[in-house]
């Protein structure tokens, strides 16, 4: 007779739960996924650069360089801002410059309205920071091949004040977004 250690060994069905994806469910993946890759194709160019401590000196110029290969098609340019509760007023004043590969230089000052009449603030997210799109050229052509840069400057000044603010508070990011017309 054999003495054992007490231990009984059972044995143990593991059961393999199978999920099968319905027609209907492929289908709707597979709609999402053109959806995704649809919207991000007729984006030319798309960056941010942070606003260092959220305080934007008057002097810091944000510059975007980005390459046209294409002559032909018409695009859109936004300039693209977050801000946090920290952005006290109820508008945006911006100088933006675009130079072209040749050295030709186009300058405009800007105003965007940043907040409602009611002082809530405009732009996308459910967070302390919104985020603002804000057009700035439409149906532009680069017609030349090269190099082109975008900068972009704050102009902020309180009222009756000549020399403008030194530092703009609660601008997070700034950026430059380039869409192809549809």
């Amino acid at each position: 007779m054999r003495m054992g250690t007490g231990k009984v060994r059972k044995k143990r069905k593991i059961k393999v739960k199978r999920t099968y994806l319905s027609l209907g469910k492929v289908l709707l993946l597979f709609t999402l996924v053109i959806y995704m890759s649809s919207c991000t194709k007729d984006l030319v160019f798309n960056q941010f650069k942070p606003v260092e401590n959220n305080q934007w000196h008057k002097d810091s110029i944000v510059n975007f360089v980005f390459n046209s290969m294409d002559t032909i098609q018409k695009n859109n340019i936004f300039i693209t801002l977050r801000n946090n509760k920290d952005y006290e007023f109820s508008n945006l004043f911006l100088i933006v410059g675009i130079e072209f590969p040749n050295n030709y230089q186009i300058v405009d000052t800007l105003e965007y309205e940043m907040t409602t009449p009611e002082g809530r603030y405009l732009g996308t997210g459910i967070s302390d920071i919104k985020e603002n799109k804000l057009e700035y050229k439409t149906s532009v052509t680069f017609s030349l091949k090269g190099d082109y840069n975008i900068s972009i400057q704050q102009a902020m000044r309180k009222t009756r004040d000549i020399e403008g603010l030194s530092y703009l508070d609660g601008i997070t990011d700034v950026g430059v977004q380039i869409e192809k017309v549809k």
